[in-house]
Formats: C-alpha cells, structure tokens, sequence
C-alpha cells in the first residue's frame, strides 16, 4: 500500500519494531518559560509529585527551544499553509485589524466550496497564553489554556468564556450541558449553561466535593500515602490532571492523573465510586473504548486494558491485559467512532492501532518525527497531532491506513484536536472541520475532506477548467486593431 502521493508504505504490520529512545530527541531546555509547556509526562521512572512542587522537577525531559522556530513551509504542497503570524508580518500596518491588538482575536478566512478542499481555514490567535486543551460540540468551541481561563467559540467567533481561581486548563469534557475541567491542581471542575442565557456559564462544584472530603477525611483508612510522610484521602487527586473520558453511556467520568491514578466519577451525584492504582508512572491519557473497556497510557511506556463490572449502585474495574510496553511514552489514546479501533501515540512519534476483535495488534502509523501529543477521530478519518509541529490525516480503508495530507501552520507543538463534522455534509464521503490548539498560542482551523491529496488536486483542476470554459468569450471586433504596427491592442478573454 501506497500513500497518496506515490511514496513508501505508511503503516507497518510487524508488532516488534524497536522504537528510538526519546531521551534522544527531547532534552534539558535553557528557558524557564519553557519549563511547563510541553505537559506530558515522557519519563519512565519520574515520581509523580504535588501540584506546588518544583516544577523543575515535573518533568524529567522538555522539549527542545528549536521546536518552537518557524518552520518552513512547501510552497508546492496544497496543503501547506504559513501561520497567521508570518502572513501578519507581511501586511502593512495600518491595514491590520484592530483586533489584532486584544488578548483574543479570530482571524477566519473561508475555504473554497469545493468538496475536495483541505487546507487552512483561519486561526483563532491568543496571545497570553498557550493552548492545552479544545472540546468541540455542535457549532461551540471550548479552549483551555495556561490562564486558567476557558473560551467559548461560536462560528469562529468568541462567544463568551469563563475562568477558575486556579490551575491551567489540562482537559475539558462535555456531557450535554455540563463541562468539566481537569487542572493542573488536581482538581476537576464542573459548569453548566444557563438555560436563559447560553453565553454564561455557572460554576456548580468540583470534584470531589468539600462534602465528600470533609466526611472522607473522619476514617484513618480513607487516607493513601502518596509521599514520604505525606497521606491524602483516596478521592482526591494530589497531582495534575492530564486526561478527561466519559462512559459510553455518558454516565461516569474518568480522570487521569500524573499521580498514577485513575479515578471513576458517577455524573449523577459526583461521587468518586472508584481509585485505580494503575500504572507505575504518570497516567498521561485514559479513553472509555467499547464492550465496557477503559484503556489508559502511561510514562512508564504501557498501554493497559481496564474491565467494568457493574455491582450494585456502584462500579468496579478489574485489569484486564497489557496492550503495548515499550522504553517510550504513551502520550496519547483514541477510540474511532464506529468503536472498532483502538489508536495510541507515543513519544518516539509512532501510533500503534489494535482492533476490536480480540485487541490484536493490527499495525503503526509513521508520519511524524517528534513525539505524537494528541489524537482525534471523526468518522473513517484519524488525526495525529505531533511535537514536530505537523498534524497528519489518515484514511482508514479495509484496516489499512493511507496519509491523505499534512497540514502544516503552526510554529509551535500541536498539544490538543477536536473534530466538528459539518453539519451540511456529515456521512461518509463528507468532509469535516478540524481544531488544532498548539504551543503557539493558536487555536487553527482547518477543512478536511477524505479525498486523497492527488484526487482533490485533480478535481480543482477539473473544476476551474469547467469554470473557466463556462465563462462567455469576448473576440475583438475588426475597430479594436491599431494602425500602430498592425498590433492587437484589446486583448481576448477566454
């Protein structure tokens, strides 16, 4: 198999390739600013610390200063698009919006109409802050960030936001009108709409609630230690939060957590039903995935498959397998939406995919340089976001995966995507729209069609042939030639 433009294979089969160590392509940056923003835990033997520790001691590799230099772009490539600053550099100063100047501005140019488009629709630029988190659902856009703050972003356009007293924003979830929050602080916080106001949003509580610590903590035997001479109360999460996944159902939430822990949220009444020792390193990701499975990945390299089993008015996960152990980070986990693939990224940038079936290893996407930080899925459709600054589109055909494009426009890692399909054309062949959050302070927009890259180029061509043939053509008439040299001096327009 063959990616679109005609080169190697892109997915291998062989389920014991070796995988780079990452310690050789992140190291020790020199900038302090540069401390937190990477956010994913990559070593494999790291402790997980409290939310006001050192954070020098957070992570054990950061990424490299010269990840976040402009990278250059492929003026050939139709899917290579310059970011928003470098084409903002270019215009003279007093055509820039004024909205340029504020905090938040959305800088939204619309795609062509064409069915086979895929490139750069805008950006929604930020310049406080980095992006770590986007949810997406009907036509609003949730984005977390480094200021503790959550926009709302309705067509492209700031609609209202929200802020919480402390803890940048890691993940955000959304179960019909409530959104919750995971933070650096270990705490998940919940809001709600206003039913008369869909522009504001009301903080209802957080998780756990001071009721449920404040009876918790009255039992000696609700108390776990975390640290030498440290004990907190086993429905608490004492390290940050890295991942947020909903049930199947919609009726539980999980909560990943650098503290190795997972633990299970009943929606109904925000009781902890569940803490799960999972791993033995930062839990980087959790997925509930299908048939009652929840699959979680870690910085000590594992991929582990948790069973639910409903008991009473309450929940128990039992280990079920180890999918995947390596030397490298898990950083992230999607499930497709038909339910029938499990995809993993990886600090070593390889994505691993098992399927359904008995979760056997079907095979490893390789589009990427850098570490992959982020996954999303929208229907045959796989997006991986990676360290290297690039977000590549796969296109899942009989449990083989071609790379449609590469879509590249950030100068900065891309930390968090979020697919909305188009409303007008959701099905199969439909395209969809694409949100990337980045380092770079950017929020991107892009338009996805699951057309391969040569066939979309072909189809444009096709079009603007037939546009150009319908035009009317206008000769000149026997009064439009000059004495001059017997010269046409009206041109034909064809």
């Amino acid at each position: 198999m063959r990616s679109s433009r005609g080169g190697q294979m892109v997915t291998e089969s062989s389920k014991n390739q070796r995988r780079q160590k990452f310690g050789n392509i992140l190291h020790q940056s020199d900038h302090a600013a540069d401390e937190e923003e990477y956010h994913t835990r990559i070593s494999s033997t790291s402790d997980a610390t409290p939310a006001n520790h050192d954070q020098n001691s957070r992570l054990s590799s950061e990424i490299n200063t010269s990840l976040y230099s402009t990278p250059s772009y492929d003026q050939s490539s139709p899917c290579s698009a310059p970011s928003w600053d470098q084409l903002a550099s270019q215009i003279p100063t007093d055509l820039v919006s004024p909205l340029s100047g504020s905090p938040w501005s959305s800088h939204v140019e619309m795609a062509s109409d064409s069915y086979s488009y895929t490139g750069l629709m805008g950006s929604l630029v930020r310049e406080e802050g980095h992006i770590y988190s986007l949810a997406a659902t009907r036509d609003m856009l949730y984005t977390g960030s480094d200021s503790k703050s959550i926009r709302v972003w309705k067509n492209q356009k700031e609609f209202s936001g929200f802020k919480s007293n402390s803890g940048l924003v890691k993940a955000i979830s959304i179960a019909g009108e409530r959104i919750f929050t995971g933070h650096q602080d270990g705490k998940i916080r919940m809001w709600k709409v206003s039913a008369k106001d869909p522009s504001i949003h009301k903080r209802i509580g957080t998780l756990p609630t001071m009721k449920a610590c404040i009876k918790s903590s009255i039992k000696p035997s609700n108390y776990v230690e975390v640290r030498r001479n440290r004990n907190v109360v086993w429905i608490r999460h004492f390290d940050a939060i890295s991942s947020l996944s909903l049930s199947e159902d919609k009726s539980l939430l999980y909560s990943a957590s650098w503290d190795k822990t997972i633990k299970v949220w009943r929606i109904s009444d925000s009781k902890c039903l569940e803490s799960i020792q999972a791993h033995d390193d930062a839990v980087n990701t959790v997925v509930a995935g299908f048939d009652g499975l929840v699959f979680s990945g870690s910085a000590d390299g594992s991929v582990k498959v948790w069973r639910r089993e409903l008991q009473g008015k309450g929940t128990k996960h039992f280990f079920s397998q180890t999918l995947l152990k390596q030397e490298c980070a898990v950083t992230a986990l999607a499930v497709d939406p038909s339910a029938t693939i499990l995809y993993c990224g990886s600090s070593d940038g390889l994505v691993n995919f098992w399927d359904r079936e008995k979760l056997s290893h079907c095979g490893i996407l390789r589009g990427h340089k850098l570490a992959v930080l982020c996954l999303a899925t929208a229907g045959n459709l796989v997006f991986t976001g990676s360290a290297d600054t690039n977000i590549c589109v796969w296109k899942r055909e009989e449990g083989d995966h071609i790379c449609l494009s590469v879509l590249n426009g950030h100068s900065g890692p891309v930390k968090c995507l979020a697919v909305e399909e188009d409303k007008v054309a959701m099905g199969a062949d439909g395209y969809c729209i694409l949100y990337s959050g980045s380092l770079d302070k950017s929020v991107k927009i892009w338009r996805v069609s699951p057309q391969p890259a040569h066939v979309q180029q072909q189809q444009q061509q096709i079009t603007q042939e037939a546009e150009r043939c319908a035009q009317p053509r206008n000769f000149p008439s026997i009064h439009s030639f000059s004495s001059q040299n017997s010269r046409v001096s009206q041109r034909r327009h064809f």
